[in-house]
This record gives structure tokens, sequence and C-alpha cells, in this order.
């Protein structure tokens, strides 16, 4: 019993550290450092939050919230502006399985990719549209309240 309680226990820090570390802001911040030294102070505070806010560039959003799960190209007649989106994949009682379709996630050296896992009672949100104007800079930003 005791083998099975800290099997139990090593499983739950395992999903712990190699997954939700891999993929937060902390971690995207220590692998590029020069891009978040140039920021303003307010700009790292919420970067580091994992938030985003209107005038960010390109790569200020992925520090912030990772690599996009879809990217879409919208051409109306102010021109052709990118939209990014981020996924979450919850339960029907809404506790959260997974973020992004495509996210991978490393333990032990080797990706992992949860998308694969079979959750019986699965279904995706789209937690977050980031929509990029000519120059590049975000120019709105849609969240799902509920």
């Amino acid at each position: 019993m005791k083998l099975f309680k800290f099997g139990l226990l090593a499983c739950a820090l395992w999903w712990v550290v190699g997954f939700a570390g891999c993929s937060s802001p902390e971690v995207r911040i220590q692998r590029n450092p020069a891009l978040f030294a140039r920021l303003t102070l307010a700009q790292q505070e919420m970067i580091k939050k994992g938030q985003v806010d209107v005038g960010f560039d390109q790569e200020m959003v992925k520090l912030a919230l990772g690599e996009p799960d879809r990217i879409v190209a919208r051409t109306d007649a102010r021109g052709t502006t990118e939209i990014w989106s981020y996924q979450i994949y919850d339960s029907d009682q809404g506790m959260l399985l997974y973020r992004g379709y495509y996210h991978r996630y490393y333990a032990w050296g080797d990706p992992f990719y949860p998308f694969y896992l079979n959750f019986s009672e699965r279904r995706m949100r789209e937690q977050l549209k980031v929509g990029f104007d000519a120059a590049g800079k975000v120019g709105s930003i849609e969240q799902q309240k509920h």
C-alpha cells in the first residue's frame, strides 16, 4: 500500500513539474532574457502574470502566452491582420485538463502531446484571441469570460 501511495505521489509530482512548469511565462522569460530586459516594468509584470496588452508585439505575446494554437489571417477594408487563438481543454465538470492542441510539454527531455490522451469527456474552449494590426502590434484582445 505504501508503494502504491508513493507511486501515486510520484506521478502527481511528475505531472506538475513536467507539464505545468514547462509552459509557464517564467520558463519562457529564462529562455529569452534579452527580450524581457528591454521591456518596461509594467510590461514585465504583465508578462510574468501571463497577460498581454494592446501595443505588445508578437514576441512579447509569445513570451507571455507561448505559441498560439491557431493563426488566422483576416482581410477586411483596413487590410490583412493576424489573429492568434489560444485553446484550453477541460472536463465536463470544468476541471482544466491541458492547454493548447499543439502545445507540447517535456518530461525528462522527451516531448509529450497531451491532445492524444484519451479523455472521454473532453471539451475545447477558445480561451483567448489576440489580433495584430498590419504593423504586427496587438490591436485587439478577446477573452472568454465563461
